[in-house]
């Protein structure tokens, strides 16, 4: 097996080959974006730079990794990935391969050629990386498994896994609380949490939560340094058809052309379309975005800082269960 020390160097260099002009690195991006047209080509350097920085630095693997007791034993754990943005299944696998056990991926064909990639540029390196991870479209004869998917499929891992150690995840998203008080650098700060990833993301804010009476005029306005978004034609798609449904049903909406405002309070929307609902008590309001399943990140003053929340550092776990403390216990 790969020793920690040697681990951990192999997924630092990892971060300096993603930061780096390397040309079949280059052309694996190009390719990523022609194989899923979601994926564009800055969606994906955003991505892949926000791993290289936020995950495979040294001193913070190194933090990171001494606050877990290295499992004795090692365990072959299946990993079902999501394909809903660029390489939003690699903390999973970067967990599971720090912590030394043998991995079975099964990709989302929606991104199969950049993690596929890394995972041979690794190999490269240090050819027992191929010892302990693996990518197989069945996950047979694991030990524990980590899921991810909707809430529909979830279903079925659920029954799939049951027998084992699991993580199961479902659908979540991401909810913003404003005051009316947020500066013009706060919105545009914002703007990015909501138009990053067209909303696809879990950790995108797709519904807002204003006080009563707010004025979201200053909020369109600063959303409008994003109206090439709607050039994109999957993303133009689903807005006119949300429109459409919309004046069909006579439903009241906002728009600056390229988003639609819509009050309904659930926190998540179709791509598109940013819900709002109003509250009259923060602290009640705080409370029940907490409690709830169904939000990962919530952001304001008082929480994420706006424009951080598709900067995830290394212990902020999906759904909130600690990946690699449930890996270290197997």
């Amino acid at each position: 097996m790969i020793s920690l020390n040697s681990r951990i160097g192999l997924l630092e260099e990892l971060g300096k080959y993603i930061l780096s002009d390397d040309i079949r690195w280059q052309e694996t991006k190009e390719r990523a974006a022609t194989n899923n047209t979601w994926f564009t080509p800055a969606q994906i350097a955003l991505a892949t730079t926000n791993i290289a920085t936020e995950f495979l630095q040294k001193d913070k693997l190194e933090q990171w990794v001494a606050q877990y007791p290295m499992p004795k034993e090692q365990k072959q754990v299946g990993i079902v990935m999501a394909g809903n943005i660029p390489l939003v299944g690699f903390h999973d696998f970067l967990c599971g391969f720090v912590s030394g056990h043998k991995l079975l991926l099964k990709l989302s064909s929606k991104d199969t050629v950049l993690i596929t990639h890394l995972i041979h540029k690794l190999s490269e390196w240090e050819p027992q990386v191929l010892e302990q991870v693996r990518v197989s479209e069945m996950l047979k004869d694991c030990d524990a498994y980590i899921a991810t998917g909707s809430n529909n499929t979830s279903r079925y891992f659920e029954q799939y896994f049951a027998k084992y150690p699991h993580i199961i995840r479902k659908n979540r998203t991401s909810v913003a609380v404003l005051n009316g008080n947020e500066t013009g650098e706060e919105l545009t700060k914002l703007a990015e949490d909501v138009f990053t990833y067209f909303g696809l993301g879990c950790r995108n804010v797709t519904q807002v939560c204003v006080p009563a009476g707010y004025d979201f005029t200053k909020l369109l306005e600063v959303f409008q340094r994003y109206d090439d978004i709607i050039h994109h034609n999957k993303y133009k798609n689903n807005y006119d058809y949300q429109l459409a449904v919309y004046l069909l049903n006579r439903v009241p909406y906002l728009t600056n052309g390229s988003i639609l405002l819509v009050e309904n309070a659930l926190p998540f929307s179709a791509v598109s379309v940013l819900h709002y609902r109003y509250y009259d008590n923060e602290q009640e309001l705080t409370k029940e975005l907490q409690t709830s399943g169904d939000i990962q990140c919530i952001v304001g003053n008082d929480f994420t800082p706006f424009g951080a929340a598709q900067l995830p550092a290394l212990n902020d776990y999906a759904d909130g269960v600690d990946t690699m403390a449930f890996l270290c216990s197997l």
